[in-house]
């Protein structure tokens, strides 16, 4: 399903702005949100004065729509867009009636995850698997922890995840380290989804071509701002898409503790998500 917005010609919450806006695509945990959920006042003052200044300032992240849309209040700013489930759903803000805590979903893309979820059973006999539907909620397979997951789904025995219309898939096999876990993916041989592996052995599964990048393109398409002026911070291997594309032509800038395949595909490096590296990359942005 997808529905094509048009461009927007300036931020919401911006008056006349003088200097020429950018593009700012921002991954929330570990880059705007540290991990015991706190965002810091540095932080929140950092990405107000960008979002004042005239910039498209808005998140894209591996979260669905209902764990993004809060982190708004702890931020202070309503983007025009969102990018949620690593690039399968992008929100638009308004005041329809059909929205939902004030956004509609414009874009969403959806894949049938019966082949790839089989095939990794296969591999990880002892994993719990979650499916992330079009509207967010999830169906469980497996012990999951007690996060927003689990508050936001369902659990169903296996064979009820096959045959859904999913956003993403999460993988998760606690019994793995990271390095075996990256192994085990490998030997896999996943093919027509895209994925990710996280700080664990977390793997995160969207459909085929669908990356927060192919999502960040179509936004600043609608925008009509140029390639130069794009600005992309992450820290993640689901940002390493996002990163390249933004190092292009414009910024992509890798959090302090990102893993080395995250700094290979940006172009300049920040402090960590807890010195506040965020906010020192988004105060050198014109203002």
């Amino acid at each position: 399903m997808t529905s094509t917005p048009g461009k927007v010609s300036s931020h919401g919450s911006a008056a006349t702005t003088r200097v020429k806006r950018w593009l700012v695509a921002l991954d929330i945990d570990g880059t705007v949100m540290r991990e015991d959920g706190i965002v810091t006042q540095a932080t929140v003052d950092a990405i107000q004065a960008a979002a004042a200044a005239g910039h498209e300032v808005m998140l894209s992240t591996g979260r669905s729509e209902g764990m993004t849309v809060p982190v708004l209040e702890k931020i202070g700013i309503q983007p025009e867009y969102l990018v949620c489930a690593n690039g399968a759903v992008t929100l638009r803000r308004s005041t329809a009636a059909g929205a939902i805590d004030g956004y509609v979903r414009v874009h969403v893309e959806t894949f049938d995850p019966t082949d790839v979820l089989q095939t990794i059973r296969g591999a990880l006999t002892n994993g719990a698997y979650g499916v992330e539907s079009p509207d967010g909620r999830y169906l469980l397979s497996g012990q999951f922890p007690d996060d927003a997951m689990t508050k936001h789904g369902s659990h169903v025995p296996f064979e009820q995840l096959l045959g859904v219309q999913a956003t993403r898939v999460v993988v998760i096999s606690p019994e793995h380290g990271l390095e075996e876990f990256l192994q085990i993916v490998d030997r896999m041989g996943l093919h027509k989804v895209s994925y990710n592996v996280g700080w664990t052995a977390w793997l995160d599964i969207a459909p085929e071509g669908v990356t927060k990048a192919t999502a960040m393109e179509r936004v600043r398409e609608w925008f009509d701002i140029p390639r130069s002026r794009v600005f992309a911070a992450g820290d993640g291997r689901n940002d390493i898409d996002m990163l390249r594309w933004a190092s292009t032509s414009g910024r992509g800038v890798a959090m302090g503790q990102a893993p080395s395949d995250v700094v290979d595909a940006a172009s300049e490096i920040t402090g960590g998500v807890t010195d506040d590296g965020l906010a020192a990359a988004l105060d050198t942005l014109p203002r």
